[in-house]
């Protein structure tokens, strides 16, 4: 009687044992879809605004971001641009959330444009804020767009980045 219950239990077992490491096998084959965050443009301007002084910037409107960039706002999701308070100064930052792929570096060489032509304005005129231009950031995640001139360019940039993790 034990041997037959040894015999079934051996059937039982090693089958029984295939099947679990074939399932744990193949769930070690299986592909992880990589997921990117889609943050809504508050969400970054918000931790922007917690981690750097905007103070000496102002929040605009569409109408100033067809001013400055050239950018229709239909052309866009969502956008925030905080301009400088005072002509006399470069610190600029713009995140743009294009509604539209295929114009994503359409609208990155707007941006462009507008660092191009705070460049020439700033360069002769105010040394200080010239080198701030000079080290700006100009990135793109997607159909997001980020624009900073600031002296907190990395920090900036770090909270852009992390968004989307």
């Amino acid at each position: 009687m034990f041997t037959t219950f040894k015999k079934s239990c051996k059937k039982l077992i090693f089958p029984l044992f295939v099947v679990i490491f074939t399932i744990g096998a193949l769930s070690g084959c299986g592909s992880k879809k990589a997921t990117t965050k889609t943050p809504s443009i508050k969400e970054i301007s918000t931790k922007i605004e917690q981690a750097i002084d905007t103070s000496g910037m102002k929040i605009a409107d569409a109408n100033k971001l067809e001013k400055l960039y050239k950018i229709n706002s239909d052309e866009v999701e969502e956008f925030v641009l905080y301009a400088p308070a005072s002509n006399i100064k470069a610190n600029e930052i713009v995140l743009i959330k294009v509604k539209d792929a295929n114009k994503v570096n359409e609208i990155k060489e707007k941006v462009s444009k507008r660092v191009e032509n705070q460049s020439t304005s700033f360069k002769d005129y105010l040394p200080n804020e010239y080198a701030l231009i000079e080290k700006h950031v100009l990135k793109v995640n997607g159909n997001y767009i980020l624009l900073a001139i600031s002296k907190d360019t990395e920090k900036i940039e770090k909270i852009f980045d992390e968004s989307f993790k």
